[in-house]
């Protein structure tokens, strides 16, 4: 999928010429088409990604006043309404997909096909597919981000449906995940968006909540789903409040 300007704009929350800035800059991946300015799924994607662990090691590309989350204040009613529409998204997706304390597995490739086997079924999915295409992208670039979190997801499998799924497993055993800084993960979350910019929309929504403490110490406790939610809709409309 192509992006333009304005698509990155809003799935980063930050101003199209703060987007000019970075490209400027040679901050943000980018190609030029009919003298435009285009942008790749995947390539944002990593890029997302890879911001993200540099921010944690003090190396983060954007300054710090812009980062992607929380909103800024100066929105036009069209931003507004979309992020209205944005603001619960990660709530609405883990109410959908589940909280897993019990799975068993202990390395990587097996817990992807423990989890697909018990959530496969119920989301329409054939459960060795979409643990092959979970275990592909991984050999392409780690979906771990720093602090024991990592985002299982595919870019060549999207939901049929209005709703985006998110499934947080919460390991046995914390577990490598070939991580920048080397921390093995304890908490997953695997991501199945509806559409190419709701999928990035979460991915960088969980990436600023990977980045908490004290959601980080949540975590680590494995809540139950309910307590979960609760934390996750609250951290939200905070969020959403600045």
């Amino acid at each position: 999928m192509d992006l333009k300007i304005k698509d990155v704009a809003e799935l980063l929350n930050v101003s199209e010429t703060t987007i000019r800035r970075w490209l400027a800059e040679g901050k943000i991946p980018a190609y030029r088409l009919h003298h435009q300015y285009r942008f790749s799924r995947i390539e944002i994607e990593n890029w997302m990604l890879s911001c993200r662990l540099q921010k944690e090691t003090g190396n983060f590309l954007p300054s710090t006043e812009e980062q992607i989350f929380p909103p800024k204040k100066e929105r036009n009613e069209e931003h507004d309404g979309k992020k209205g529409m944005q603001q619960f998204s990660l709530y609405r997706a883990v109410h959908k997909g589940g909280v897993f304390t019990d799975l068993k597995a202990t390395k990587k490739d097996t817990i992807i096909r423990e989890t697909m086997d018990r959530v496969s079924g119920e989301l329409g999915m054939d459960p060795s597919v979409m643990s092959e295409l979970l275990l592909d992208r991984e050999k392409l670039m780690p979906t771990a981000l720093n602090n024991g979190i990592a985002v299982p997801h595919t870019r060549d499998f999207l939901l049929k449906g209005p709703t985006d799924v998110v499934v947080i497993v919460f390991p046995k055993e914390p577990i490598d995940w070939g991580a920048l800084d080397e921390n093995p993960v304890h908490t997953l979350f695997f991501l199945f968006g509806c559409d190419d910019k709701r999928h990035l929309h979460l991915l960088a929504k969980l990436a600023h909540l990977s980045s908490s403490d004290e959601a980080l110490e949540l975590f680590r406790s494995k809540p139950e789903k309910k307590e979960l939610l609760e934390y996750i809709k609250d951290w939200e409309s905070r969020v959403g409040a600045k």
